[in-house]
């Protein structure tokens, strides 16, 4: 958003951004002066919990309000996803690094990856502080195979949900991984109450796997942001529809990408905010097809 932008020329620190309650603030509303979502996400990092476990990090660029008119929507790293960035020390194409430490220094990554407590304290300071719902970020999850992913990463999130629970037992809990499609039933296996799916995962493929008893998110590709705006209406109607009439929150598939039309996020929420709840039961759509 050019207001963020803005922002972040007076104040060039991510860091100092995320962890300035008073800047937090304000960026967090910016959507939600722009769009009235119905939830605000609250501007934070994942890696934000580091310093509690040891670990100094900086971030180097490399490339009120509301009063109950939205949920307040807080977010987490998952621990393996954490440890990527702790080894990496930022995305890469591979992740060849830690992947290998899975073989070689498997007692190294799992003294990494055993942060679940300070995590799940992150989560219960969240919702103590007004969060609704908790998004569990384990963004590189997809990296792994899906027996790799059981070993070294469900084990964690299983962990926080139970500790959440105890103590949150109201509070949503959804995990995000991008590049999912093989994991979705290992995911919906951690307790959560509601999956996000990535765009690469047919919306429709989706709810037949994981059923009727537990909830989606998403999924509508973030490119589709760039197309003309009745080509977008068209896909937006389209997810959901394929979502099916209940325990669908509609989303993108994935963040908004840089450049990506200021006019076009706010057509979509007003689609969004147009459709009727029996809308999805009107007709059935399936996925498109190929023709091979």
């Amino acid at each position: 958003m050019a207001v963020y932008r803005k922002l972040a020329e007076k104040y060039p620190s991510f860091r100092e951004r995320s962890e300035t309650t008073d800047l937090i603030v304000e960026i967090s509303l910016q959507p939600w002066e722009a769009f009235q979502p119905d939830g605000v996400i609250i501007f934070s990092d994942i890696l934000t919990p580091l310093p509690a476990f040891g670990v100094p990090f900086d971030i180097e660029e490399v490339r009120g309000p509301v009063k109950g008119h939205a949920a307040f929507l807080g977010f987490v790293g998952a621990p393996w996803t954490i440890a990527t960035y702790i080894v990496e020390g930022r995305t890469t194409r591979t992740y060849t690094t830690i992947k290998s430490m899975c073989h070689t220094a498997p007692q190294v990554l799992r003294a990494l990856s055993h942060r679940t407590k300070a995590i799940s304290d992150c989560i219960v300071f969240q919702v103590e502080s007004g969060a609704h719902c908790i998004q569990i970020f384990d963004s590189w999850g997809g990296q792994l195979p899906p027996d790799m992913w059981d070993c070294w990463s469900k084990p964690y999130i299983e962990e926080i949900v139970s500790t959440v629970r105890s103590k949150c037992p109201k509070t949503p809990l959804v995990p995000y991984i991008n590049g999912n499609g093989g994991l979705l039933e290992r995911m919906k296996g951690t307790g959560v109450d509601v999956i996000g799916l990535d765009w690469t995962v047919a919306m429709a493929d989706g709810r037949k796997r994981l059923g009727s008893g537990i909830s989606v998110q998403g999924n509508v590709d973030p490119a589709y942001l760039f197309s003309p705006l009745l080509e977008l209406t068209d896909e937006i109607q389209r997810v959901v529809r394929c979502a099916g009439p209940r325990g669908h929150i509609l989303n993108l598939g994935h963040g908004v990408l840089v450049g990506t039309p200021e006019e076009a996020v706010a057509h979509f929420f007003e689609v969004a905010r147009s459709l009727e709840f029996s809308t999805p039961q009107s007709h059935v759509v399936e996925e498109p097809k190929l023709v091979v």
